[in-house]
């Protein structure tokens, strides 16, 4: 969708013509897109298995197609769809150019670059760090007193737009029900929602109707909200990249934001691993007195309860437009 969005504001004043395809339509957008596919648009931008549904059926023209464009490779290949890419490309002219675009490079990407690319041109970016706007603070809990301490968050009131992220979308929907139940006004997103419940939660969110907002990295990717003001991350996430891309969701447009990572001892080895990647020793704050004290940074092992008591809880290229088609992940967070 975000794609999409954008390619439709590139494109207003040219005769290109673009259609979005993803799963969680309707009837009608069904036909819409079996028309563009059957008569011919200039570019494409799918998820692999809706894709798949309409090549199935027989109509989709792919011959005059030109350029294939494959974005977060490395996310595709993990949630399973690299049979389904191999599937579509089968179908594809073996004349194209094609621009792989993958936040890390491991083995299985290498693999998927050598089936596909033509002597590709590989074109390194480094990680860019989070900018100084952005204040990042962290609490060394255990997970028992993560709850109690997103409750502390809360209670300052000087942030009006939270977003709130997990790393598995069971837990964003235990917190979303907690927080609820505890009288927040919180939603969750994340893949189980059809996309005109995910179109309509984030709505709400971008338009200040929804003050909290709680995800999986879903949305810590390519999605332009402004004025949010806290950034919280329930989970560490599992590398920098990600832990990068969540908190880059506050402080955008030269404002300023917070971040809050909770890290309990299991997860101080990853946060530790991503303080050396961004070169910063993000500042660790105090837990309440009356949430019981937490480990200290540095130990690592099983999460027990506290003592006293607690709440119940890189680019590779071989680029341009016209007659294209980008596939890009359908997240199963």
């Amino acid at each position: 969708m975000q794609i999409s969005s954008h390619l439709d504001g590139l494109t207003y004043f040219s005769s290109i013509s673009s259609i979005a395809i993803y799963g969680g339509g309707d009837g009608e957008s069904f036909v819409r897109e079996k028309q563009a596919l059957s008569k011919g648009v200039d570019i494409v931008v799918a998820t692999p298995g809706k894709l798949i549904s309409h090549l199935n059926m027989g109509y989709v023209k792919m011959k005059e197609l030109k350029f294939l464009i494959l974005d977060e490779a490395d996310r595709m290949l993990d949630m399973g769809f690299y049979e389904d890419l191999m599937r579509i490309i089968s179908h594809l002219p073996k004349e194209r150019q094609t621009l792989m675009f993958s936040a890390t490079m491991p083995p299985k990407i290498n693999q998927l670059a050598k089936s596909i690319l033509n002597s590709p041109v590989e074109v390194s970016v480094a990680l860019s760090k989070p900018p100084e706007s952005i204040r990042q603070q962290a609490y060394v809990a255990y997970e028992p007193q993560k709850i109690p301490l997103v409750r502390h968050i809360l209670s300052n009131k000087s942030h009006q737009s939270i977003l709130i992220f997990c790393s598995k979308k069971q837990t964003v929907k235990q917190l979303t029900q907690q927080l609820q139940k505890l009288g927040y006004d919180a939603k969750e997103i994340h893949s189980d929602l059809e996309q005109n419940e995910r179109e309509e939660v984030l709505l709400a969110f971008s338009s200040k109707r929804l003050p909290i907002l709680i995800a999986t990295d879903i949305l810590s990717r390519g999605i332009d909200i402004d004025q949010i003001d806290l950034v919280v991350n329930y989970d560490v996430p599992s590398d920098g990249e990600d832990y990068v891309h969540r908190i880059g969701r506050t402080a955008r447009a030269e404002t300023k934001g917070t971040a809050i990572t909770l890290i309990n001892p299991e997860d101080q080895h990853k946060f530790q691993r991503i303080e050396k990647l961004i070169g910063k020793v993000v500042e660790k704050l105090v837990i309440p007195a009356e949430l019981g004290a937490g480990p200290s940074y540095g130990s690592t092992g099983v999460s027990h309860k506290p003592s006293q008591r607690t709440h119940n809880t890189p680019k590779t290229t071989n680029v341009a437009p016209r007659k294209a088609i980008t596939i890009t992940p359908k997240s199963s967070n």
